[in-house]
């Protein structure tokens, strides 16, 4: 019998299927009955649910990042495909298939090896080339950071996002560059290149995406410093100079201190990868936000925590085919920003790139 996947779930279904808890919360409903909520997910996208009954009892039967066999029926709420399990039960993994579980770049992930084998051998200056093929030859590293995701859920959450954001700068940078005059190439490709290598540490990736002990204390940034620092001690005659400037690119890559940055852009090719970096983030995590609202049929996707705002899904490359906003509570919202509390925007203004924030405190260094 075939899984069934998330994203194929539609209103009323029922649903018999195996899934990842990606979540789990025990909550308390306002007539004060305790109830479970739930994320499931597998490959194809993850899926809220609810449990009503037996709550305590289910509780001690399976936790986050376990794998559950689950009986329910699917419905529409406030314009969200949810779950409402009728039973669940924890499954051992070796009855499972372990790609169907988890999502995956939609670039071949051979293809972009290979791009990245041809981007190295482009490079002409031969300090950063040996630096790259030094990567290149680590089969344990490569290994890794042809699986990780770019991130636990802001942008290119699946295996192989951080190749694939990798690459898609390098192209960036390939198409800036030739409309300003004195930038370092190489150094830019570079600085694309190994900016998040980081991550093959901060995150684990062998069920749900979560941070390793490493990611939590240390961070991708620091821990991509030294493992370029690594690299380039194996490189003879690696100029310090230029060992500098790539590690201040990995230092500076977020751009202002309050968006995690040790260190903010001080140099072109910093200034630019900042950018660069901040863009396609962005969008990739918009348009997969879009595209997670396949139940709504409104013009407006639900309100993005983190990016702080609704999003208008159409963009008039479409008149033929026009989406009905249905008169419901989600839609309504859609229209008035949400009412946020000041320490609420504290939190979340990590998620804007505001290169001239700060002036007004004189932190030039």
């Amino acid at each position: 019998m075939s899984k069934q996947f998330v994203s194929e779930i539609k209103d009323r279904d029922p649903v018999s299927a195996v899934f990842l808890v990606k979540d789990k919360i025990l909550a308390m409903a306002k007539n004060g009955k305790p109830y479970m909520n739930l994320r499931l997910m597998d490959k194809s996208g993850d899926i809220e649910a609810k449990v009503w009954d037996n709550t305590e009892l289910l509780d001690k039967q399976f936790d986050k990042d376990d794998f559950v066999k689950v009986r329910g029926k699917a419905s529409v709420y406030m314009n969200k495909m949810q779950v409402v399990i009728a039973e669940i039960g924890k499954v051992p993994e070796e009855q499972v298939v372990l790609a169907d579980f988890l999502p995956e770049s939609p670039r071949n992930c051979s293809e972009m090896r290979q791009e990245l084998t041809d981007t190295v051998a482009a490079l002409d200056n031969r300090h950063l080339k040996g630096l790259m093929e030094a990567f290149l030859a680590d089969e344990p590293f490569m290994a890794l950071y042809c699986q990780a995701p770019a991130a636990k859920g802001m942008h290119h959450v699946y295996l192989g996002g951080l190749l694939e954001h990798s690459l898609a700068l390098v192209k960036l940078v390939k198409t800036i560059v030739p409309l300003y005059g004195g930038i370092n190439e190489d150094l830019l490709v570079v600085g694309a290149l190994l900016h998040d290598v980081g991550k093959i540490f901060e995150m684990s990736f062998e069920r749900a995406f979560d941070y390793t002990d490493a990611g939590k204390l240390l961070g991708h940034i620091t821990i991509g410093v030294e493992l370029v620092d690594e690299k380039i001690r194996l490189v003879e005659g690696f100029p310090r100079e230029l060992a500098l400037l790539l590690k201040h690119m990995l230092l500076s890559h977020h751009g202002q201190y309050e968006y995690g940055s040790p260190k903010r852009p001080k140099t072109i090719e910093a200034t630019i990868l900042n950018y660069l970096d901040d863009m396609d983030s962005k969008i990739n995590g918009i348009r997969a936000h879009i595209a997670k609202e396949t139940a709504s049929t409104s013009r407006w996707t639900a309100h993005h925590r983190l990016y702080d705002r609704y999003f208008f899904k159409c963009n008039g490359m479409d008149d033929e085919q026009e989406v009905v906003c249905v008169t419901d509570e989600s839609c309504q919202a859609a229209s008035e920003e949400p009412v946020v509390r000041d320490e609420e925007r504290k939190e979340r203004q990590s998620f804007n790139n505001q290169p001239l924030k700060g002036l007004e405190n004189l932190k030039l260094f």
